[in-house]
């Protein structure tokens, strides 16, 4: 393992520890005597390295979550076993470095120790006071410690000797290549309405009749519950809520700068050390021979580093009056900034906006109708409340307040009036038969509540209610297979060499398709039935109201001349080489704790476990 890795590493162990020893978790009340919870191969596993095994688990996944974890909810989540079987793996290592005689001196522990930033001072050097205050705070000694930064090292070595070395073999990346970048050459043809020998004619009665039975999947009405709902929305009330002219200017003259805004611009600030180095950039950028996202990459920046957001002209300082007259797209500069010599890019101008009181009072008179609906509506909960508590029936409620009644054949799949909302729509999935209504809080400030009336099974329906329906899937199936019959009686004709064209079809000829392509016009699986043909095969495939017809004609191996074809190769057998890798890794593990034998002190690490808070 590098150095680097392995100091990357050993910070975030380091990290862990110190988490550890500040934060609220931690073993009370334990038994001095119970110092082990087992060993491995005769390397024995410390209370304390339990602990600290079990508490970097916890914070590893409350991390992932962003959430805290309790200690209850962390054992139901089996992070006790997860910890525990992972302090088992890196045991059975160190007991297999040991027996290999793998270790690392004490100048390389040395080294390490002075580069863990954790233990540094301001100076950026190694600090003893650092150094022991970090022990004292994470519950070690000095030399439990270091031996673990040993053993942490030691593994490191064993595991990258295990892990390199294991090349892919050349077949596995070909193998995948061909089915991901092989290509084909095909002509083929759509055959629509138009191109039926002869008009479609209109059903008869009785063809309607046996489509609308033999379909009947497709005409059925899904499981409904009938609901009966009565509704309040702002909306319902804001038409007849009076605004005086007055408050409405009031509230034009409050939020002035938002009707009123002169124009920004979005810009980007790219700032240099010198201004010999500014004009150089600005130079590379005219001659066309750098791009600005190439000089932001150079100076080990990120896009985001140099945005400086939406900017009014007195933002920009003395660069103002330029960035204000460029187009958008424009670098201008290098100006004087606090920063340094910098550049300025112009992404893009928001036009100034000037919005007169006449022009904005209708919107202002909204929002506040508005808002006095909800508040209105607000008032009117604890009574509503107050009826329903009484036994008032959904019914008695529209007639005493200003609910509106209504009736619902409610589906998951319905968003008409209330249903439109998420909260009404959990309602009507959880209502029951006899169910109390209650009321409902809807996210625009509205109330709605519910009943379920009766539960509706699936049903058919009936051929009047969905003629046109019907009439349109019959004529797209009719022309369907009326299509299938012409291409049927081409297809003999569609030969390897043949004009397809000539034979009065509208083609279009595709090379070098891939499989993950799409074409336009056809079906989801059109390609992959491209895919499965063979050189000089014709075949017809139905798709909704059309026909197409394909002749592949030819096969061709992965373009070796498009750099994305040698970069796929190389990454497959690189994934192939990891996770060989990998698989031998974890058999060697394997095979080192059988060979090293497991004992655990399944007390003690109840024991553990029962005094973890």
């Amino acid at each position: 393992m590098a150095r680097g890795s392995t100091t990357k590493t050993l910070v975030w162990i380091l990290m862990a520890l110190l988490i550890l020893g500040l934060g609220g978790f931690g073993v009370t009340n334990l038994s001095g005597n119970i110092r082990t919870i087992g060993d491995v191969g005769g390397k024995e596993i410390t209370v304390n390295e339990y602990v600290r095994a079990l508490q970097d688990e916890i914070r590893t996944r409350e991390a992932q979550t962003g959430q805290p974890i309790p200690f209850p909810q962390a054992r139901a989540m089996g992070l006790d076993q997860v910890a525990l079987a992972r302090l088992i793996g890196a045991t059975a290592l160190d007991a297999e470095t040991a027996s290999l005689g793998i270790s690392i001196g004490d100048d390389n522990l040395a080294d390490q120790l002075q580069q863990l930033q954790g233990l540094q001072g301001i100076d950026g050097k190694f600090d003893r006071e650092a150094y022991k205050f970090f022990l004292d705070r994470s519950g070690q000694t000095e030399a439990e410690f270091e031996n673990g930064i040993r053993d942490e090292m030691a593994r490191g070595l064993l595991q990258a000797a295990m892990l390199a070395g294991v090349p892919a073999p050349d077949t596995y990346a070909d193998t995948i290549l061909k089915h991901v970048a092989e290509r084909r050459n095909f002509t083929w043809a759509r055959l629509g309405e138009s191109d039926l020998a002869e008009p479609l004619p209109a059903p008869t009665a009785a063809e309607l009749e046996t489509y609308h039975q033999d379909n009947a999947a497709a005409f059925t009405l899904p499981e409904m519950k009938r609901i009966t709902y009565a509704w309040l929305a702002p909306d319902m009330l804001a038409d007849d809520i009076q605004i005086d002219d007055a408050l409405l200017r009031e509230k034009y003259e409050e939020r002035a700068e938002e009707f009123n805004q002169p124009e920004r611009r979005l810009v980007e600030r790219l700032a240099f050390p010198d201004e010999a180095s500014a004009e150089a950039a600005k130079i590379a950028l005219e001659s066309d021979e750098k791009s600005f996202e190439d000089i932001v990459a150079e100076r080990g920046l990120d896009l985001a580093d140099v945005d400086m957001g939406d900017v009014l002209q007195s933002d920009l300082g003395e660069a103002g009056p330029a960035a204000f007259n460029a187009d958008a797209g424009a670098v201008v500069g290098p100006f004087a900034t606090d920063l340094g010599p910098a550049l300025f890019r112009v992404n893009a101008v928001l036009p100034a906006r000037t919005m007169s009181f006449e022009d904005a009072r209708d919107e202002l008179r909204d929002e506040l109708a508005a808002d006095r609906a909800r508040r209105a509506i607000g008032d009117e909960m604890g009574p509503i409340d107050d009826l329903l508590a009484a036994g008032a029936t959904i019914e008695e409620l529209a007639q005493e307040t200003d609910m509106q009644l209504g009736t619902l054949d409610w589906t998951p799949e319905s968003s008409d009036g209330p249903a439109g909302y998420i909260a009404f729509q959990d309602a009507a999935q959880a209502v029951k038969d006899g169910d109390f209504p209650e009321l409902i809080e809807l996210d625009d400030g509205g109330i709605a509540t519910l009943r379920l009336d009766e539960m509706l099974a699936p049903r058919l329906q009936p051929l009047e209610d969905v003629r046109d329906d019907v009439i349109a899937a019959w004529q797209d199936t009719e022309t369907a297979r009326r299509l299938a019959s012409q291409a049927q009686a081409l297809l003999p004709q569609i030969t390897p060499e043949a004009d397809m064209a000539a034979l009065g079809l509208t083609v279009t000829q595709e090379t070098d398709i891939t499989r993950g392509e799409f074409i336009a016009g056809t079906s989801a699986d059109f390609l992959t039935r491209v895919f499965e043909m063979e050189p000089g095969a014709v075949e017809m495939i139905e798709i909704p109201a059309a026909v197409l017809i394909v002749r592949l004609d030819a096969i061709l191996p992965p373009d070796d001349a498009d750099e994305a074809v040698p970069a796929l190769r190389a990454a497959l057998a690189q994934q192939m080489s990891s996770g060989q890798a990998q698989d031998i890794y974890q058999y060697f593990i394997s095979d080192v704790q059988a060979r090293a034998g497991l004992q655990l002190d399944e007390n003690a690490i109840n024991a553990v476990l029962a005094n973890f808070q």
